[in-house]
């Protein structure tokens, strides 16, 4: 078993690796004491039966060559289940792997159902079993044992399998680009932005008070930048009830803080409670934050729910023909959208999920196309004009 534990070896690797059409990669990490993930394990395999364990922990390794050669447009990095791999290795690295294919993406679109996991891809593609006994390693401790270290190299060597079955089928089926435009969606730096001013969304507050928004915001965005800076948990700087109850009766003073049941005793004389408070008094001028995301936006015309309920029969019929997996095509938002007719900024009205699912879904709402039981089982009827 090849452990990289230098930047020298590390290199070397590199140099094997930098010709390779494509990479199977994976991470193992821990975040339960930590802001930022800590990243414990890599592991990295490639056609020709090159594969190893690189060692992040390991004294004077220098991760510089590994992050280059995620940047490099030549190699496919393939990942199952990556957003979080790739939130480390945009965190640490600066960079998103690219190009890049998610196998559980791809499982969705080829028809393993929705959310298939690593073991299952593993046991019909690989045809191995995955031995799960090693799961909840504390991967930060060393020495790992070999059952260890050889439950996380499989992870990448069976992976390499069922990457090279999936893109054939997906070569076959002609549905290469249906992943492509999801692989877009997931190298979106956006999404791995943890901007302090968006904290506040986190909390999921059920109200419109202008003032309460404003406070709940800047507290927010202090612990935040203050988790970020300590690499703690945000609930080790002060716990999210704590935030809710204060923003909603702020106190007067700093000694009020105490009389906050979810604040901590003595926190209000503490370097944090006078950080707190600084954040709280300068929220009384700030401008609140903009509308809150999950807030459904109030509809032009309420959705009929016959409407609703046909849209989803359809849309499990559709997705059925086509072996995708139906939450891949739409999401329950888009069906209320498309029965209220309201369809701009709807995904399945675009690309792929217009020709499975979208293009019939608003014939049927038109009246074009009709849901109908043939011999018990529901079937999709081409209306005559």
């Amino acid at each position: 078993m090849r452990i990289v534990d230098s930047t020298k070896a590390l290199k070397a690797l590199i140099a094997e690796l930098q010709d390779a059409p494509y990479l199977a990669l994976d991470t193992e990490f821990l975040r339960d004491q930590t802001y930022w993930p800590k990243l414990c394990l890599l592991q990295v395999a490639a056609p020709g039966e090159i594969a190893a364990i690189i060692d992040p922990l390991a004294e004077g390794l220098d991760l510089a060559p590994f992050y280059k050669l995620m940047a490099s447009e030549k190699i496919v990095k393939v990942l199952h289940a990556g957003r979080q791999d790739i939130e480390i290795f945009h965190s640490q690295g600066g960079v998103i792997p690219h190009p890049l294919f998610d196998t559980q993406i791809a499982a969705m679109v080829c028809g393993f159902g929705e959310a298939a996991s690593y073991e299952t891809l593993a046991r019909k593609l690989a045809h191995v079993e995955i031995d799960k006994s090693a799961r909840f390693t504390d991967w930060s401790r060393r020495p790992l044992t070999t059952k260890q270290l050889e439950y996380a190299l499989a992870d990448v060597t069976h992976l390499c399998v069922v990457y090279e079955a999936l893109a054939k089928e997906l070569k076959r089926s002609g549905r290469a680009p249906w992943v492509a435009e999801e692989m877009a969606a997931l190298q979106d730096p956006a999404l791995y932005k943890l901007d302090p001013a968006d904290a506040w969304k986190r909390l999921k507050p059920r109200t419109h008070n202008k003032r309460f928004l404003a406070m709940l915001a800047a507290l927010a965005a202090w612990r935040e930048r203050e988790a970020q800076a300590r690499d703690i948990p945000r609930n080790r700087v002060i716990k999210d009830e704590a935030l809710l109850e204060i923003a909603s009766h702020p106190p007067a003073s700093p000694e009020g803080l105490e009389r906050i049941r979810a604040v901590p005793k003595g926190f209000a004389a503490s370097r944090l409670g006078k950080g707190l408070w600084e954040a709280l008094s300068q929220s009384n001028e700030a401008e609140p934050p903009p509308p809150i995301e999950h807030d459904k936006p109030r509809r032009k015309r309420e959705a009929s729910p016959a409407a609703i309920d046909l849209l989803k029969t359809l849309l499990r019929l559709r997705a059925e023909a086509a072996h995708v997996a139906p939450r891949l095509i739409a999401n329950a938002d888009d069906i209320e959208r498309l029965a209220a007719h309201e369809d701009e900024g709807v995904a399945a009205l675009h690309g792929w999920r217009a020709e499975v699912f979208g293009n019939d879904a608003k014939a049927l709402r038109d009246g074009k196309l009709a849901i109908a039981l043939e011999k018990g089982e529901a079937v999709v009827v081409e209306m005559k004009s």
